[in-house]
């Protein structure tokens, strides 16, 4: 399990929620308390995760449109170039 934690590679919630941990003895974190961080961990790593997905498809709504725009308007921006030209000879 610590070596999961560790690395650099994306952590994903169901990871947060599997975790296990050994239980010692005498000394060491109280595993009820343990178990109910990692779930607050997890949680936000899903609302984190289901923003990431709506911005991606929000970013990829707006460069659609764009494009469209672009598509759209780029006769206005060849014709304004080529009367703009006459004026400056």
């Amino acid at each position: 399990m610590t070596a999961m934690i560790h690395r650099a590679r994306r952590l994903f919630s169901s990871q947060v929620r599997a975790a296990t941990f050994a239980r010692r003895r005498w000394r060491g974190l109280d595993p009820d308390q343990v178990y109910a961080y990692l779930d607050r961990v997890a949680d936000e790593l899903e609302r984190l995760a289901r923003e990431a997905t709506t911005a991606h498809a929000e970013g990829e709504l707006i460069r659609q449109a764009l494009r469209q725009w672009q598509s759209r308007h780029a006769d206005c921006q060849h014709a304004a170039a080529t009367s703009n030209s006459w004026w400056h000879r």
